[in-house]
């Protein structure tokens, strides 16, 4: 299948002349403004673009900065035609996006030999592109594979919380819609890589793959010290995915947000949580995030020391520790669409 050529330039002669060298061996298209290629580009979008810079209404610099600008046609290469090239030109065409420039006039060899270089180099970029995709979505279902067994051995350990990071994932990603669309802690939110913000949740309670069973799966209420046993999940969940981090040399934000909501996540507003008694904004987002869903997924489930409590009572107690227990910002978010909520915890 032929490669398709743009040539825009406002001179119909050398619109002709190139027109003529290229046809033989290019599907080609001719324009004589930038407006003309961007109105043709609606409909088609070519394998490469040769554009004179000289143009009246917008030269060849601004459209090449509109085009690059320009999710869509950005990728595509660009070669510049001149008829007098500075090094100054130069430096501006290359900054803007320009693979190449052409001065005129030019033969026909020099044309298609500079042509074919590029769309060669495209396509090679193309092919490398796709196999790099191919490795990163390989990695990624890897790593989403690891993830899903070790959240659901812990589960698996802790009779009382089935079904417990599957309604957090819901949950989170509830809130943080909520959030950003009331400009909640917004500018922060749209740092984050949502996906791998998600997927990391499911590492929280990590730390209890270290808890003994006697602790973890008690029918009664813990004694203060097995309660001091079990804070240590938080810290625990922190060591081992440092140790990952450390291990393996990787700084994926992944796992540094893993290891955030594992550490922080029953951190309290007020400072009076563990495991480093952190108060306010000093607590990662993770960790003031994940403390309300924790607590109300807590609440509304049964739990072998306490039957569960409705949805209504459960908001009450959140209500309750609002300013205490949890960021105000992020409770009152949660107050507008804990329906929503109510609907994943009867499901």
């Amino acid at each position: 299948m032929q490669k398709s050529i743009f040539v825009v330039d406002n001179n119909e002669a050398n619109l002709f002349m190139a027109g003529e060298m290229l046809k033989n061996q290019f599907t080609v298209e001719t324009m004589t403004s930038a407006s003309a290629m961007f109105k043709l580009l609606e409909t088609k979008k070519p394998d490469l673009i040769l554009m004179d810079i000289e143009m009246p209404e917008m030269d060849g610099f601004e459209a090449l900065l509109h085009l690059k600008e320009n999710h869509l046609h950005s990728d595509i290469p660009v070669i510049l035609i001149t008829g007098m090239i500075d090094a100054l030109s130069q430096v501006r065409g290359f900054q803007l996006g320009a693979v190449d420039f052409i001065t005129k006039p030019f033969s026909e060899q020099l044309l298609l030999n500079r042509i074919k270089i590029y769309l060669n180099i495209n396509e090679l970029v193309i092919e490398r592109t796709a196999k790099l995709q191919e490795k990163i979505n390989d990695l990624q279902n890897l790593q989403n594979s690891i993830v899903y067994v070790a959240s659901d051995m812990i589960e698996n350990r802790d009779k009382g919380t089935g079904g417990h990071v599957d309604r957090t994932i819901k949950y989170l990603k509830i809130l943080i819609d909520a959030m950003l669309a009331r400009g909640v802690y917004a500018n922060e939110l749209h740092k984050l890589d949502l996906e791998a913000f998600y997927s990391s949740s499911r590492l929280h309670d990590l730390g209890k793959s270290v808890i003994p069973n006697s602790v973890l799966n008690k029918p009664g209420k813990l004694t203060n010290e097995e309660f001091e046993v079990m804070k240590t999940h938080a810290i625990e969940g922190e060591r081992i995915i440092d140790k990952i981090i450390t291990l393996t040399g990787s700084n994926i934000e992944f796992l540094n947000y893993a290891k955030l909501f594992a550490g922080s996540h029953h951190e309290r507003w007020d400072g009076k949580g563990y495991p480093r008694g952190l108060d306010r904004t000093n607590i990662p987002i993770q960790g003031r995030i994940m403390s309300i869903i924790d607590v109300y997924d807590a609440l509304v489930s049964e739990r072998p020391y306490k039957k569960p409590f409705t949805p209504e009572e459960a908001a009450k107690i959140i209500m309750d520790s609002t300013g205490e227990m949890f960021d105000p910002l992020i409770a009152e978010t949660f107050f507008e669409v804990r329906d929503r909520f109510d609907a994943i915890e009867k499901t």
